[in-house]
């Protein structure tokens, strides 16, 4: 979740499905199977240039499951479409009632797959009401997965290393700070060697447009989109650029896009930080807790992490469990109240001195398989897009010792975890695209904004300043726990939700779930 990848604060990815470990897919096997079939533009008048992408005509074909698959085309340079192309991937199931208009759906990262979260786990994505009335359409944005993508290694025990090789210790220290420095950029360098150009046009405004070409050639007038996590930021986004072209749209899980870069660390680390209390105050209640205390907890827990940033554990398949590892085996559960059972599991181990569940909580928050492969570019996709959206902190070395202070203070168990994210992207290959601030898209219909009062990976306070900024947004809040709020068994979030997009009902005032 911090945007950044340094090796002590690795690239959180603010992705709805992180929590849930592994996910079922219910991807309508009930729909008959239907023949390509094609998407008609809507004809709309466009720039010079730009006819040829708003006007291409789609070819949807089968894809299992009663979903169809396509690949749009867009400018690899938006200020440049007379230039190279990329490749949009797509897959869309039809609407199963009375089709209202296609939904766009992304689940957060960046870098998360909405192709793979559509086609596995569509039941997870929406609810059967809202797939009745439109066709649910998951894409990969730009640098992401299936679409045209960020590369940054051949072989998967390069990321391997990247990902979990530890730095000298003490975190902080001057020969830490180098080392660091020395990884990021050598990760920069891999990814423009194995990605080319495309390397500097996986921004979010670049995607966002990419966003209002697929609204026009799916048929669409205005843009229909639900965006979790980090897809809210590519929602408000599209707002901001279109406020004419927004439909029913919906933002779960809201980024503050007039955050700096620190203070996005700062209060994802005191989130996460809550989450963990959250847990703790649970896991003493019951029996064969691996704790007696919640603030005992909390000091051994930071023992823990120190010790293995002291002294690394070798697993079982050579690799080693560092800081780094064992702070996103902790981080992974802490998405989703219903996965705490693997945090019992992984404190009972690690006292113990052993990583089996450390590993595996940590691969799969990275989505590395048993054999060593990656699935997806998850990772590479993350922090390529963000080096481009972020400023990034002061690499200063006594601005980031200050910082590290604080966050320490803020935060004592992941805080220190967290520091020193301005080394992440100092040396990237190309600078920042934009400078980020408020967004207000003024001139657009009604948004919704959810946010869960304590949801670590995305700060409930960002949800009440972005529906704040927006002209015409509308704070909608669940009382609870985890990363984002619909589809969550809540009637009353997802009541609120189906009613906007089938019937276009905004609430009078925050339904406060």
């Amino acid at each position: 979740m911090t945007r950044r990848h340094s090796r002590a604060s690795l690239a959180l990815t603010a992705l709805v499905v992180a929590a849930t470990v592994s996910l079922t897919g219910c991807a309508s096997w009930f729909l008959p199977a239907r023949p390509a079939t094609t998407s008609t533009p809507t004809g709309e008048d466009v720039a010079p240039g730009l006819a040829d992408y708003y006007h291409q005509v789609l070819v949807w074909s089968p894809c299992g499951d009663g979903m169809q698959c396509t690949t749009a085309k867009a400018p690899m340079d938006w200020d440049d479409p007379a230039g190279e192309s990329i490749e949009l991937a797509l897959i869309r199931q039809p609407a199963t009632g009375q089709r209202l208009g296609s939904l766009l759906v992304n689940p957060g990262g960046p870098g998360g797959s909405g192709y793979d979260f559509i086609h596995d786990s569509i039941d997870y994505a929406t609810t059967e009401r809202l797939q009745g009335s439109y066709d649910i359409v998951g894409f990969d944005p730009r640098g992401v997965g299936r679409s045209s993508a960020v590369s940054c290694y051949d072989d998967p025990s390069s990321l391997d290393a990247f990902l979990y090789d530890p730095l000298p210790a003490p975190v902080g220290g001057d020969e830490w700070i180098a080392a660091s420095t020395e990884v990021n950029d050598r990760f920069g360098q891999d990814c423009l060697e194995h990605t080319g150009a495309l390397l500097e046009h996986v921004d979010t405004v670049s995607a966002a447009r990419d966003l209002d070409l697929l609204r026009a050639v799916l048929g669409d007038a205005k843009l229909n989109y639900l965006g979790y996590s980090y897809g809210t930021y590519l929602g408000a986004t599209y707002a901001e650029l279109y406020p004419g072209n927004v439909g029913r749209l919906v933002i779960d899980g809201a980024l503050d896009p007039s955050t700096s870069d620190f203070d996005v660390t700062k209060t994802q680390a005191v989130g996460f930080e809550s989450a963990l209390t959250a847990y703790l105050t649970d896991c003493v209640q019951r029996e064969g807790c691996p704790f007696r205390s919640v603030d005992g907890a909390r000091r051994q827990i930071a023992g823990l992490l120190d010790a293995v940033t002291a002294s690394p554990v070798t697993g079982e398949d050579g690799r080693v469990m560092s800081a780094g590892t064992l702070f996103f085996a902790i981080i992974l559960p802490l998405y989703s109240q219903d996965t705490w059972g693997y945090l019992d599991l992984l404190f009972d181990e690690v006292i113990q001195g052993e990583t089996r569940v450390a590993f595996f909580l940590a691969d799969s928050y990275y989505e590395r398989n048993p054999d060593g492969t990656y699935t997806g570019n998850t990772i590479e996709a993350n922090i390529a897009i963000n080096c481009l959206d972020y400023a990034g902190g002061d690499p200063d070395v006594a601005v980031m010792r200050a910082e590290a202070a604080e966050l320490a203070a803020a935060a004592p168990v992941f805080g220190p975890r967290m520091s020193y994210g301005a080394l992440s992207c100092v040396d990237w290959p190309f600078p920042p695209a934009h400078e980020r601030g408020p967004i207000h898209a003024p001139g657009s219909p009604d948004i919704l904004v959810l946010g869960t009062t304590n949801d670590p990976a995305t700060p409930y306070v960002w949800a009440q300043a972005l529906a704040d900024q927006l002209e015409h947004g509308h704070l909608v809040t669940l009382h609870g726990e985890g990363h984002t709020a619909y589809n969550k068994f809540n009637d009353c979030i997802d009541g609120t939700v189906d009613d906007f997009f089938i019937d276009g009902a905004v609430p009078a005032a925050d339904p406060d779930c």
